[in-house]
């Protein structure tokens, strides 16, 4: 069950998400561009590194902080399909978070939800000297605040069964498809040890919590957890009842 659109119209357009994912993307073939060497070093100079975080290693000749690199790997990618997934899930649930906050505020909380996210995933393993590089932490405090604001969101899934010519597309309530996301999350980084894992699992998880936890101070105050969504069909039945003049 894979996420690919949403159907939770709100008014108004999300100028920083789109901006948000035109530099991940921007920034990802800049640095695809380098050649191998400088592309290797770049992740180890502004990825995260909990062992340079908290000095128990030594990075020579960093271009930046080491407390920088919390927000500078936000914006970078390990592949083309690490990048392609994190945009996806950016575009379907950014929109909505970003309107029912207001631009700066949600620049704001995506920047501290990131932060969130990688300092729990520095946490569990200070002394490693792995990089850690991806939207992924700040894109699940996205998903944390939808959960929260739009349980009853539709979201459009793609069904993957086998065989793979029997693909279909279903709505779902947001409870359900981002319940069961952060589940397989917490489940993962209970039966992978942090210090091998793949993929940052608990990133994710220290991501989705601090979306949830922050996301009332920093929604618009006309806007309610737990809104009930209204889809783009009802919409415009509703509309259509009205008439031209309201």
């Amino acid at each position: 069950m894979f996420p690919i659109s949403d159907d939770n119209p709100e008014p108004g357009t999300p100028f920083v998400t789109w901006g948000l994912i035109a530099i991940c993307c921007a920034v990802f073939f800049l640095h695809a561009s380098l050649p191998p060497g400088e592309a290797e070093l770049a992740v180890y100079q502004y990825g995260l590194i909990p062992g340079v975080l908290f000095g128990s290693t030594v990075m020579m000749d960093a271009p930046v902080p080491a407390w920088a690199t919390i927000f500078s790997s936000m914006f970078m990618h390990g592949g083309l399909a690490h990048l392609a997934g994190n945009m996806l899930y950016l575009w379907i649930f950014g929109d909505n978070i970003e309107l029912a906050m207001g631009r700066l505020r949600f620049i704001l909380f995506y920047l501290l939800t990131g932060a969130a996210a990688a300092l729990a995933h520095a946490f569990l393993v200070p002394a490693s000297t792995v990089p850690l590089v991806g939207a992924s932490g700040a894109i699940s405090g996205v998903l944390g605040a939808y959960l929260l604001l739009y349980p009853h969101g539709r979201v459009q899934v793609l069904l993957l069964p086998f065989p793979i010519i029997l693909l279909r597309t279903f709505y779902v309530p947001a409870i359900v498809v981002l319940g069961l996301w952060f589940l397989i999350q917490v489940v993962s980084g209970l039966m992978s040890p942090a210090e091998e894992a793949g993929v940052a699992f608990w990133a994710h998880v220290g991501g989705f919590v601090a979306g949830m936890v922050l996301v009332p101070f920093f929604k618009r105050r006309d806007v309610p957890l737990f809104h009930p969504a209204q889809p783009r069909v009802f919409d415009a039945r509703s509309r259509a009842r009205r008439g031209p003049w309201g």
